[in-house]
């Protein structure tokens, strides 16, 4: 299950990161964008899930669970923002968009590398 929920955590990396820099350069958040942001939060949720289920104790109330936490409710707020601003069809929020993209992007650098460093540091 550490295989799937690895790979799972890594296409959110992916699709999470395709989509946020993709919609930077182009300048507009498109539909195709969406559908990327959509993905990175699933995969994201899946591999979450079952690293969870992998955790002796479940939820840890320390850094890289808050963090983690709050970047899942950061990227599920990002999704459902971006559908709001496409539905609204506003080329002023579509053009700004990417602003939040960036931020909500950083946040939810910092469980993923910190996830990372925690399992190098305790495979010993």
């Amino acid at each position: 299950m550490l295989l799937y929920a690895v790979i799972a955590i890594n296409f959110a990396l992916l699709f999470y990161t395709i989509g946020v820099w993709s919609e930077k350069k182009q300048g507009v958040l498109k539909g195709w964008h969406l559908i990327v942001f959509w993905l990175g939060f699933i995969f994201d949720t899946t591999g979450t899930t079952l690293m969870g289920s992998l955790a002796s104790g479940g939820f840890r109330f320390n850094f890289h669970g808050v963090t983690g936490v709050l970047a899942i409710i950061l990227m599920l707020f990002h999704a459902v923002w971006a559908t709001v601003v496409l539905v609204r069809n506003q080329e002023t929020m579509k053009k700004n968009f990417h602003k939040l993209s960036i931020v909500v992007w950083c946040i939810w650098l910092i469980p993923f590398i910190s996830g990372m460093l925690f399992a190098m540091l305790n495979s010993n």
